[in-house]
């Protein structure tokens, strides 16, 4: 495994209270709740009993341990060996192709069935009687999770590789350990879902805001490596300039724009003054149509950009 390495950012990140990092976790709990119905609790998977002593000493310790593949479902694969009991991602295998489905899916999973795979407990939860293994962050060797909870800090440039795409953000292999860049962080643009940015697989180049060894977490951010064009918009337009800007999506309520500074606008439908005959926005504009735009408001606290419609290019 080729060490990472890390470049400090001379500059200060904004303050990220409780109430953000909460959020964030909300967010990741409510689709975790949707995996841990394909993870069948291990106590009672093969009426086998769980050494949840050993389990947590595995998972502190950070070691490496050799279990055995005995059945999977569409989520991952099941193993069990010497008192520990779990589940693994289809995320965290390393050779799960990214985009399989269906029969490959069921076909690529089912051929693990009787193997003997490296892992490492990423998650054990006795309570919930919940053991998630990790074939990618065995891949780094014992104790490099708990290396990089002590070496790692904020304002610092990481790189590694998508792991998972979900609808709240992007998780992040970092050599042993996952750190995750949340929706918020991807863009300082509008992003209708993470996988528009990036892909399973996918290198990925990030600066870390905030690690928490005790929620297990490590929050990044792909956008604060560029320049917040909100900033550059406030001092380059004030409202009644019109500049050019392509449609990027269209809704009920309006069409989003984007100017070349990369941030997103709304075109009230309200201020869409359609001919007589047209009825529906949607044959009056298109995605990636060229437009004049009007700016009515710029508010860049709230990042809310006003637009209205000139003319059609």
């Amino acid at each position: 495994m080729v060490a990472r390495k890390f470049v400090k950012v001379e500059s200060e990140l904004p303050q990220l209270d409780e109430g953000w990092w909460a959020s964030v976790l909300a967010d990741e709990e409510s689709v975790n709740a949707t995996q841990r119905a394909a993870a069948p609790k291990p106590a009672t998977a093969n009426g086998l009993a769980v050494d949840w002593q050993k389990a947590q000493t595995v998972f502190e310790s950070d070691e490496v341990v050799r279990l055995e593949v005995y059945g999977y479902n569409r989520g991952g694969l099941l193993v069990r060996g010497d008192g520990v009991q779990g589940f693994v991602p289809v995320s965290h295998l390393v050779e799960m192709p990214c985009n399989a489905e269906g029969d490959e899916r069921r076909n690529v999973l089912g051929n693990y069935v009787g193997q003997t795979l490296h892992l490492k407990v990423i998650e054990c939860e006795p309570s919930q009687e919940r053991v998630v293994l990790s074939e990618r962050a065995a891949l780094a060797g014992e104790g490099r999770r708990r290396e990089l909870f002590h070496t790692l800090k904020p304002n610092e440039i990481v790189h590694g590789a998508v792991t998972n795409v979900t609808d709240f953000g992007v998780f992040v292999d970092l050599g042993g350990l996952e750190g995750l860049i949340h929706v918020s962080e991807l863009s300082w643009g509008r992003v209708q879902h993470p996988s528009d940015i990036l892909k399973i697989g996918d290198p990925v180049r990030a600066l870390v805001l905030m690690v928490s060894e005790e929620n297990g977490r490590v929050a990044l951010s792909l956008k604060r490596l560029c320049p917040n064009p909100w900033e550059v918009l406030v001092q380059t337009y004030q409202p009644g300039d019109v500049v050019q800007a392509r449609i990027t999506s269209i809704l009920r309520y309006g069409v989003f724009a984007r100017l070349k500074e990369g941030v997103e606008g709304l075109i009230h439908i309200s201020t869409i003054q359609m001919p007589e005959e047209e009825h529906e926005v949607t044959n009056y504009l298109k995605v990636e149509q060229t437009v004049q735009v009007k700016i009515l408001h710029i508010d860049a606290d709230r990042r809310r950009l006003g637009l209205g419609l000139v003319k059609i290019e």
